[in-house]
């Protein structure tokens, strides 16, 4: 049973980061209908940008800031206004082409100008354990899910609770009605992408120390996270955050007891029933779009 139990925390400090990433899938699907297949190496960059700010000296306090505000600026403005902007006149499917290209120009710029060997990071909180109902726990996976569930619960509320959530709501469900009533839509969007570059920024700094920062670590990520989104409803934030934990979960009970090699294998079978037996998603909603 305290095997199971600490199974359960580490499956939900990894899924709750798997939320984080999938959250800004959602966003990015509601608000201007981009599927970013380069979310993982979105995740992995940020890391090697706090790690050369700390390589010129800086503290890892600092270095940590300023790799969130180089991610919003290159991964939620300059990919917004450089790629989207552009691909989207041209459909969906070739947005989406473009965002793969730019994952493994990513994934390859990083291994040409750091390195393809895994680098030590160092982690927002204290290792050790502490006790938790009678089981030790790590502090480290205590840690990384409690910051992902304040995150979680801050974007929730912004989007539900202020004037702010609901113009982007707003601009989501129904771009038209929400110009002719005075959202500013175009702003609402840039701040989406803004918001799932700092998700990605933060899901670097938590998931980084345990796995290390790797040029190839985002495939893995995204993988898990594409496949969260979908399982738990790609049109809803809430099911996203379910989805996260879920496939977080599954994946650490199928390495424990199934197999290290296909622990991969168990959340693509739960994708493949979801998808069969309700397209929408655990907490997704059905819906038509105009094509």
């Amino acid at each position: 049973m305290s095997n199971l139990f600490d199974l359960l925390v580490a499956g939900l400090a990894t899924g709750a980061i798997y939320a984080l990433v999938a959250v800004g899938f959602t966003l990015l699907w509601q608000t201007s209908q981009t599927i970013n297949f380069a979310q993982g190496e979105f995740v992995m960059l940020p890391a090697f940008l706090m790690l050369a700010a700390m390589h010129v000296g800086a503290p890892f306090w600092l270095a940590s800031i300023l790799g969130i505000l180089l991610s919003m600026i290159l991964l939620g403005l300059a990919f917004k206004m450089l790629l989207v902007d552009p691909m989207m006149r041209h459909g969906v499917l070739p947005l989406a082409i473009a965002t793969m290209a730019l994952a493994i120009g990513m994934k390859e710029a990083v291994k040409q100008f750091f390195s393809a060997e895994a680098s030590p990071f160092p982690s927002i909180v204290p290792t050790g354990d502490i006790s938790v109902l009678g089981h030790a726990v790590s502090l480290q996976s205590l840690g990384v899910l409690v910051v992902a569930i304040l995150a979680v619960l801050c974007l929730t509320t912004l989007l539900n609770r202020t004037s702010l959530g609901h113009q982007m709501q707003a601009a989501a469900q129904n771009p038209t009605v929400a110009r002719i009533i005075g959202v500013p839509v175009e702003r609402m969007i840039l701040l989406t992408f803004l918001i799932n570059a700092f998700l990605v920024a933060l899901a670097s700094l938590l998931i980084t120390p345990i796995y290390l920062a790797k040029f190839s670590s985002g495939e893995v990520l995204g993988q898990a996270a594409f496949i969260a989104a979908i399982v738990g409803g790609f049109n809803q934030v809430r099911g996203a955050i379910i989805g996260g934990l879920l496939i977080g979960v599954l994946d650490n009970l199928a390495a424990a007891y199934v197999s290290t090699q296909y622990r991969a294998a168990v959340p693509m079978i739960f994708l493949i029933a979801v998808i069969l037996f309700r397209p929408q998603g655990l907490l997704g909603r059905a819906e038509e779009r105009t094509v």
